[in-house]
């Protein structure tokens, strides 16, 4: 979700509650009688007779088909606008000038760090995303781990994979989140006879 669509959030929902705090405030004041003393043209009565004749004209149902459609189109944009885009594109790398740019695929180095990390021994298996976090390029590497591995070593490894990944990747708002699963059994390698 963007700034603009949080801003936006942040400014409907004041709205919001400031038109339900002042609509439920009258509401409760007019039916006590006390609405009168503060507005003295408040009605004492609700005559529902103007808002019957509106629904009767020949316009009402093209306005309400419009409104409906417009509201209909508002809240799609909304629930869109509110969907997580956690992913990441390309990259521009530091050196980018007016001369040229360099770009770089962040998948494709989370991809080959998690191969790397698999390679290690005691790791079953590895995998990559790179996502936005709170204004950070995080890359998440996930490791299987045996259960007879050494982690201390695994650790090491997982270390020295992330410090690879930083230095490829070289921007200061890039960092790595690893999980490390310990698998339930050992896997059973084949006999060979």
């Amino acid at each position: 979700m963007g700034r603009a669509v949080l801003g936006l959030d942040r400014l409907l929902a004041l709205l919001a509650g400031v038109v339900l705090l002042v609509a439920g405030a009258a509401t409760a004041a007019w039916g006590g009688g006390w609405l009168v003393r503060v507005w003295s043209a408040a009605p004492r009565q609700l005559q529902l007779k103007t808002a019957t004749d509106t629904f009767a004209a020949t316009w009402w149902p093209w306005a309400a088909g419009v409104t409906g459609a417009v509201l209909v189109l508002l809240g799609l944009w909304w629930l869109l606008a509110h969907l997580p885009r956690r992913g990441v594109g390309t990259l521009v790398l530091p050196g980018s000038d007016k001369h040229g740019r360099l770009l770089l695929e962040p998948a494709g180095a989370a991809t080959a760090a998690a191969e790397v990390l698999e390679e290690f021994p005691g790791v079953r298996s590895a995998g990559s995303r790179v996502l936005r976090d709170r204004g950070q390029l995080v890359v998440e590497l996930k490791a299987l781990v045996e259960p007879t591995a050494d982690l201390t070593a695994v650790v090491a490894a997982t270390d020295a994979v992330s410090a690879d990944l930083h230095q490829v990747l070289d921007r200061d708002d890039a960092r790595a989140r690893v999980h490390l699963s310990v698998a339930r059994r050992a896997r059973r390698l084949p006999r060979v006879h």
